[in-house]
Formats: C-alpha cells, sequence, structure tokens
C-alpha cells in the first residue's frame, strides 16, 4: 500500500516524485496500449466468454465504459500506426489526442498529423482537426420550449415530462442535438433524454390522442412502455415464434430450418442470451444478435432438435467455426458471402432502375424488388421477367403510377 501522506517531503522532493511517477505512467500506459491491440487482434475475449473486447475490459478489468472505450479506440490507432506507441511513451500524445486523431489518420497523411498534434491539448488538436478536415456549419434549429407548467411539477425521481406545445409567444433556442441518455434518478427511476425528429414527433402526439382515454397526453413514459411492449412482442414473433397459443408442428425440420416451436423452447431454455462458457467459467452476457447454432454441424450429420441447438451471439457463433473449420475456410466463406450480397444489392439497383424508367413510383419500384419471388431469381433478366409479371392486371392497377391508373379510371 503506497503512503499517501506526503507532508514530510520538500516541494522539490513532491515535485521531482510527480514528475517521475507522470513518465512511468506513460511508459505503462504505452505498454497497455501495445498488449490491448494485441489482445483485440488475437481476440482473446472470445474463449474468455466475452463478445467484444470492450465487454471484456469493463467485466475483467472493471474499467468504465469510457475509460475501456477511449483505450480500446487508441490501440487500435496505435496497432495501425505505431508511432503512437513512442509518442505515447515519451509524453507527445495523449489519449485523447489519440481518440480524436484515429479516424483522420492515413499512410499518407499520418506522420504530417501526428507531428502537428505533438504537445497539443485536447481543444487545440479538435482545432488542428477543424482546420484538417473541415465540417459544414451546424444547422439553425428552432424548437418548441420544452417547459411544463408549474401545475405539473413533479417529484424528485419523477421522469420529467416531455411537453410538445409552443408556449404561447415564444421561440425556443437552438435545441441541442445530444446523444441518448439513460440516467438513473432514484430506485427504478430513469430519466431518458433524446432528439426526435418531426415526424417521429407526430407519431408521439397521434398515439396520444389515440390513447387520449386511457392515458394523460402528458405521460410520455406510459406511452413508451406500450409501445415497448407492443415492439418486444412484433419482434419475439417474428424472430422467436412467440404465440399466446402455438399450434401443433405442421413443418419437419430440415437441414437448417428451424421450425417455430423449437426455436421457442431453445431461447426459453438458454434464457434468450448467448451460451458460450469460457474457460474461467464466464457465460457471455450477450443478449443481441443472437443466433440458433447446431452443436453438432449439419454439415457433419448434425439435427436440428432442441437439445442439438442452442443460443450463440454472433461473435462467438464465429468464433466456434473457425474452432470447427479453420480461420481461413470461415474467412473465404465470409468472403464470399459478403461479395454474393454486394452482387445481389447491385442487382436489386438495376431492378429498380428498370421499372422507374418505365414509368413506376419509387416506392412501388422498392417494393416489387424487394419481394421474395423476385430476389430468388439469380439472374437480373429473371428478376426483370418476374418483376414486369407483377405489373400485369391484376396487379398493375395496385402497382402503376398514379397518372396510369388516373387514365384508366
Amino acid at each position: 500500500m503506497p503512503r499517501c501522506s506526503l507532508s514530510h517531503l520538500s516541494d522539490h522532493v513532491v515535485e521531482q516524485h510527480l514528475r517521475a511517477l507522470l513518465a512511468r505512467d506513460r511508459h505503462i500506459t504505452a505498454a497497455l496500449l501495445a498488449h490491448l491491440a494485441e489482445f483485440d487482434a488475437r481476440r482473446l475475449y472470445l474463449p474468455a466468454g466475452y463478445a467484444s473486447l470492450w465487454a471484456w475490459c469493463v467485466g475483467e478489468l472493471h474499467l468504465s465504459e469510457d475509460a475501456a472505450a477511449k483505450r480500446i479506440h487508441a490501440a487500435r490507432a496505435a496497432r495501425e500506426f505505431p508511432a503512437i506507441f513512442e509518442m505515447v511513451a515519451d509524453g507527445r500524445l495523449h489519449l485523447s489526442a489519440v481518440s480524436l486523431l484515429a479516424p483522420h489518420l492515413t499512410a499518407q497523411n499520418a506522420g504530417t498529423l501526428l507531428a502537428a498534434a505533438t504537445h497539443k491539448s485536447k481543444s487545440d488538436v479538435q482545432l488542428l482537426l477543424a482546420s484538417h478536415a473541415p465540417r459544414p456549419d451546424v444547422p439553425t434549429r428552432i424548437a418548441p420550449l420544452l417547459a411544463a407548467p408549474a401545475s405539473t411539477q413533479h417529484a424528485p425521481g419523477h421522469v420529467g415530462v416531455l411537453e410538445l406545445e409552443h408556449a404561447p409567444g415564444h421561440v425556443a433556442p437552438p435545441a441541442p442535438v445530444a446523444p441518448p441518455k439513460v440516467t438513473p434518478l432514484a430506485p427504478q427511476r430513469f430519466a431518458l433524454q433524446v432528439t426526435i425528429p418531426e415526424s417521429t414527433r407526430d407519431k408521439l402526439q397521434y398515439a396520444q390522442e389515440l390513447l387520449g382515454h386511457v392515458l394523460d397526453p402528458r405521460d410520455v413514459a406510459g406511452l413508451l412502455d406500450r409501445a415497448l411492449d407492443a415492439l418486444i412482442r412484433e419482434q419475439e414473433k417474428q424472430k422467436l415464434a412467440a404465440c399466446s397459443r402455438p399450434r401443433p408442428r405442421r413443418s419437419h425440420a430440415n437441414g437448417r430450418y428451424v421450425p417455430a416451436e423449437i426455436k421457442r423452447e431453445v431461447h426459453r431454455r438458454d434464457g434468450g442470451r448467448c451460451t458460450f462458457v469460457g474457460d474461467s467459467g464466464h457465460r457471455c452476457e450477450s443478449r443481441t444478435r443472437l443466433e440458433f447454432d447446431h452443436v453438432e454441424p449439419v454439415a457433419r450429420g448434425g439435427q436440428t432438435t432442441t437439445a442439438n441447438l442452442r443460443l450463440r451471439c454472433r461473435a462467438h457463433n464465429q468464433y466456434e467455426a473457425e474452432r470447427r473449420f479453420g480461420k481461413g475456410f470461415m474467412e473465404s466463406k465470409r468472403r464470399e458471402a459478403t461479395e454474393a450480397q454486394a452482387a445481389d444489392d447491385a442487382m436489386q439497383r438495376d431492378v429498380i432502375s428498370a421499372l422507374r424508367t418505365l414509368g413506376c413510383r419509387a416506392e412501388d419500384a422498392r417494393a416489387i424488388a424487394r419481394r421474395p419471388e423476385v430476389r430468388g431469381a439469380t439472374t437480373l433478366e429473371e428478376r426483370l421477367r418476374r418483376a414486369l409479371k407483377l405489373l400485369a392486371p391484376p396487379n398493375a392497377r395496385k402497382l402503376a403510377p398514379e397518372p396510369l391508373a388516373a387514365s384508366r379510371a
């Protein structure tokens, strides 16, 4: 335990020790970034039971969320531009400067930008980047005044009311654009701050009108709770085949296809969470981007049954596949999938362009191009043929541009 009382030291010694400790801290920070970058490159957080390096830093190293993000950002930049390690070690760059510079560094400008940022404060680096990569002016915004009447003031801990009306005779100052925030206020109470576009504001007002007989128009928290309940039900139905009265199985598991009842059973059994457990016994905490993974792969004869399926986050699903089939093989498969997706997207754009040339409205052209029977074709000619078939009667009246529909009327 270091001695924290330094009153017995002279002024000169305190300053001398402080400078020595700071120099040591900078060298340690550079070494920390180097190890963090290597840990990231080897993806060692995956076998430890974490879906990302950030989750590992927070869960295992007990860094704060912001501290973990800043160090990871700096470590990745330094791995790409190794001069950063030495500059951090000798104090020419600090972590904030590295984080600010990272998105702008290229092989062509790295030397110049890093040299220009030497011994610069955070605000100085921001000015440097403003001249290096100027951004357009922030648009002027006029927003409603979000002030609640005196009669609606709330007790401490209550989530504030969102008012949507203009204050009479008042024009609000430009509203700052802030990232969404969920801040604890009191036990089981949180404040949510988010900037919404006008279209979302209009939907919010319309929902308030529809629920006016149930909710106070100012109870935005209650409305949000109902909206999330509806969204969760919809997504569970879509992704997990959740329903109140499950029907008997009408199809058999075949290959990679997972029947609805098996999805429900596996999701319930695994608790809606990745099942990967690291060497230390830590189970991955990820509940997003979950996939149904075959314990015994289909390619090796594995069956699509409840016992042979498990939930895995995408990171651990790919990690498991690399362990089984080899990293090189999986990387080639991913490249093939990326190239196939790019070709499919290009074909979609061509179909939409052709339909627009024929007079289709943009929304109709996009809707037709997305139809499963159109996307199922493997060539552009076949997709166009199927798309044109959808434009033929009786579909023509429904999908035709407005002038054509008017002429037929």
